[in-house]
């Protein structure tokens, strides 16, 4: 009998514990990735300084790139600045936005990337995918996998909590996301890919059944491994789906419809898987979410975030027209604008009951 098995693409080293930025070089050498220490580090100009001030003197080979903003305009001037110098790799020093314009930098130019997360706001730090802002609003670019995914915990603890927080809600989307694929499935026979699908939803229930929060260590360690999980699950099914469904689709909505005023990714979608559960009759795990994001500090209603109840509607109407194509609980309940309204009326008092 023959032995079938596929290559998973996922970083060869996942580094996850307080100090891990102090042996950096030397994890970058020991795996092989940078054993001169020629790196190209883009990082951020605002909370970046600090770091860069910090591993400058560890990496005396490595040039440093600020990166002003997640931009593809910015993502495409940093890959013309570093090509052709003979890097070994591209490191992203930062945020979600500027290990976005990293990853699709290093992709441009043919170099690995090594993630490097200074906070822990949505899973784009360990996916095949950097989102960029572009003239059309935001765009999804498809890129290699990290070749390496370093956090170290005593940074996190310095980010902002609110941004640490999103992370959460991006976590717990996935459930809702499974949820959909597995109606696409039962619907309109879509393959779901079972592998992507278990650490997707894995990495959601670790964090929706932890009992810690964002000032524990052990808490803020199965976030970010949750976190990674749920890249790696994008990287195996080839797309999105296992990490991106109505939930995602109700995000998207209002980045598009309020470009000015959107919340933070997880915050968005933390709220719209909450309401996406009630919508396909799940009402406890709906209230579970709600109770869970309530606990971290994260919203459960769009007033919590600036939107009115009449906004929200708008943006759930809106939602299946940012992802064409794609198969959740919105499509497949088709509802009018009336039955939004009442399904979310009777979602807001249920999570207030």
């Amino acid at each position: 009998m023959p032995v079938l098995t596929r290559l998973i693409p996922s970083p060869v080293v996942v580094d996850i514990s307080r100090g891990a930025l102090d042996d950096l070089a030397g994890l970058l050498a020991d795996q092989r990735i940078s054993g001169s220490g020629k790196l190209s580090i883009a990082v951020s100009g605002g909370s970046g300084q600090a770091l860069r001030e910090r591993l400058a003197p560890v990496l005396p080979e490595a040039d440093w790139y600020p990166v002003a903003d997640g931009t593809i305009d910015s993502a495409v001037q940093l890959a013309d600045d570093i090509k052709g110098k003979r890097y070994d790799a591209v490191v992203g020093l930062g945020g979600g936005k500027i290990i976005d314009v990293a990853k699709y930098a290093a992709a441009r130019v043919g170099l690995p990337m090594v993630a490097v997360a200074t906070n822990l706001s949505h899973d784009g730090i360990c996916s095949p995918v950097s989102i960029l802002d572009n003239d059309n609003g935001r765009g999804s670019y498809g890129v290699p996998t990290p070749i390496a995914m370093v956090v170290d915990l005593a940074v996190i603890r310095d980010a902002p909590a609110r941004f640490v927080r999103s992370g959460i809600g991006d976590a717990l989307s996935n459930i809702s996301a499974i949820a959909d694929w597995e109606l696409a499935h039962r619907i309109n026979g879509e393959p779901v890919d079972g592998l992507a699908a278990a650490m997707a939803r894995t990495a959601g229930e670790a964090v929706l059944r932890h009992p810690g929060t964002v000032g524990d260590d052990e808490f803020l360690t199965v976030l970010a491994e949750a976190l990674v999980l749920s890249g790696i699950a994008m990287s195996i099914s080839g797309d999105t789906r296992p990490s991106s469904g109505a939930c995602h689709e109700i995000s998207h909505a209002f980045d598009l419809l309020h470009p000015k005023r959107s919340a933070l990714h997880g915050e968005q979608v933390g709220l719209g898987a909450a309401f996406a559960m009630h919508l396909r009759g799940a009402h406890e795990e709906s209230q579970l979410f709600a109770e869970v994001l309530r606990r971290h500090g994260l919203p459960v209603l769009p007033e919590e975030i600036g939107f009115s109840a009449d906004e929200f509607v708008r943006a759930v109407a809106y939602a299946p027209q940012t992802r064409p194509g794609r198969f959740t609980i919105l499509e497949h309940l088709d509802l009018s604008t009336d039955q939004i309204r009442d399904a979310y009326s009777e979602y807001a008092t249920t999570i207030s009951s």
